[in-house]
Order: structure tokens, then C-alpha cells, then sequence
């Protein structure tokens, strides 16, 4: 069975553009706020949708996303919640790709095999844990291969070619290449440097490869993209969210400057 995430990403290649994936944090603000964030975010362009299920110590994140975190845990935002968001998402859309990203406590929380359940019940497309090493996810890997749920992996500029390789081997849906070195939303990506190791990567696996952490903007999406499958946005969806105000006008606006720059 194909899954979506390729369907995708197919697509987009044909129509001669980039993937546009968009993180937010679930429940942040509120869990319905949430809905009507991924729906806006649609009709403006967006083809994945990236959930952070929250966690009290989210150490990959910068100081916006940790916010996005604490502000959806002080609504008792929970793993179940983020479910039934993507449940009720799925009976107007099921275009869309959603992936939940987080760590490895929360998703160990229902066990492995209870996870994958529910997920493909609710119609979920992949998972990115943060902390989940190849070597420490066989159990994660075995069942969500069972459910066409795919595993996405991170890759970072530090990484040595030998472990793209086996990080790659064992991943599917498409590779997350970290632009930057650090936390989300850290320093200013150098677009020369991302296009060398971005290239070598793709020595490596066929899987499309998504770049994030620090693209904010057209101009920073546009630098990139030549050399991208993907684009994923983060911290400056979660800034927007914290700033409260008119919230929707805000991500529509935004997500429409970074999908028409991907075109």
C-alpha cells in the first residue's frame, strides 16, 4: 500500500514545486484553536502537516517551540487529544499528510504495537521521533511498517556520511535534513553549505529530503529550495500562534508567502 506521504510527494514533483510542511504544536493555543489552524493552513497550501504532541522537556527546541510546548501542556494537552484532533481533521480532509513529532516518552507511553493502532486508526501518516536512535527503534519500525505508517528520520550537518547511510537505510516516508546546527529556530542557515551536504546526502537514499530549522520566510525557503524535496516551517508558525490577535489571518498569510515561494 502506497502511503500518502509518497502520493505526496509524487504529486508535487509533477506539478514542478517543493513540498510545503508546517509545524505547530498540538493544542497550542487549545486543541480546537488547533483544528482550525491545520484547516486554514490547508487552504492556504500546505501539504503535511508536522504535530508536535507536547512534552514537558522538548530539548531539540528552541525558545519559541519550548513555549508552544508549555502553553499546550497548561490546557492538559495529551497524546489521546492529539489523536482525536487528527481523527476529527480527517472527516473534512484526507489529502493532507499529518506526522506527529515529539519524543520518545510520550510515544513509548502506550507501548509500541497500541501506538501503531491507533494511529492508523485515526488516519495518521508517519511519526518523527526526535530521540529515537535506528538501534533503539525496531519495535516503533516493525509495527508501523505492518500499518504503512512511515518512520521519518532526522539528519544533521554533523552527521558523518557513515551514519546517514544507516540512519537513511531505515527510514521512509522522506529524511529531515537539519539546515542548521542546534536548536529550532537557531542562527541563520548558510544556503551554500546546506546545498553541498544536501547533495551528498542524496547519495544515500532516494527518499525525498526535507529541509527545516531556520526558514522563516520566502527568501530563506527560496535559498534552499533548488536542491530540496520539501521545506518544513516551525518556529515562526508557533511565534505567530503566541502572539495571539487574529491567529488564522497570521498563519494563512504566512503559509501562503512560503507555498507560493515553493512553486
Amino acid at each position: 500500500m502506497s502511503s500518502r506521504i509518497k502520493e505526496i510527494f509524487s504529486r508535487v514533483k509533477t506539478e514542478n514545486r517543493k513540498a510545503l510542511i508546517n509545524y505547530i504544536v498540538s493544542g497550542d493555543p487549545n486543541i480546537e484553536t488547533t483544528l482550525d489552524i491545520m484547516n486554514a493552513m490547508v487552504e492556504e497550501g500546505v501539504d503535511i502537516i508536522e504535530l508536535g504532541v507536547p512534552f514537558s522537556d522538548p530539548m531539540a527546541e528552541g525558545v519559541s517551540i519550548q513555549k508552544g510546548h508549555e502553553r499546550a501542556l497548561e490546557n492538559g494537552t495529551s497524546l489521546r487529544d492529539t489523536f482525536k484532533l487528527v481523527e476529527k481533521f480527517r472527516e473534512t480532509n484526507i489529502e493532507t499528510a499529518i506526522v506527529f513529532m515529539g519524543y520518545m516518552n510520550t510515544f513509548e507511553s502506550l507501548g509500541a504495537q497500541e501506538f501503531m493502532i491507533e494511529a492508523d486508526k485515526v488516519g495518521l501518516d508517519g511519526i518523527l521521533i526526535v530521540d529515537m536512535p535506528p538501534e533503539e527503534s525496531s519495535d516503533f519500525t516493525k509495527y508501523a511498517e505492518e500499518r504503512s505508517i512511515d518512520i521519518i528520520r532526522l539528519i544533521a550537518p554533523t552527521t558523518s556520511s557513515a551514519r546517514s547511510k544507516i540512519i537513511c537505510s531505515q527510514a521512509s516516508g522522506y529524511i529531515y535534513y537539519i539546515s542548521v546546527k542546534g536548536i529550532t529556530g537557531a542562527g541563520n542557515l548558510d544556503a551554500e553549505d546546506v546545498k553541498i551536504n544536501v547533495k551528498e546526502l542524496k547519495q544515500h537514499t532516494n527518499l525525498p529530503i526535507a529541509i527545516g530549522f531556520g526558514i522563516k520566510d520566502s527568501a530563506s525557503a527560496s535559498s534552499v529550495k533548488e536542491v530540496a524535496d520539501g521545506i518544513v516551517v516551525g518556529s515562526v508558525f508557533v511565534d505567530l500562534i503566541g502572539e495571539g490577535g487574529d491567529i488564522l489571518k497570521k498563519v494563512k498569510d504566512k503559509t501562503k508567502e512560503l507555498s507560493e515561494a515553493l512553486s
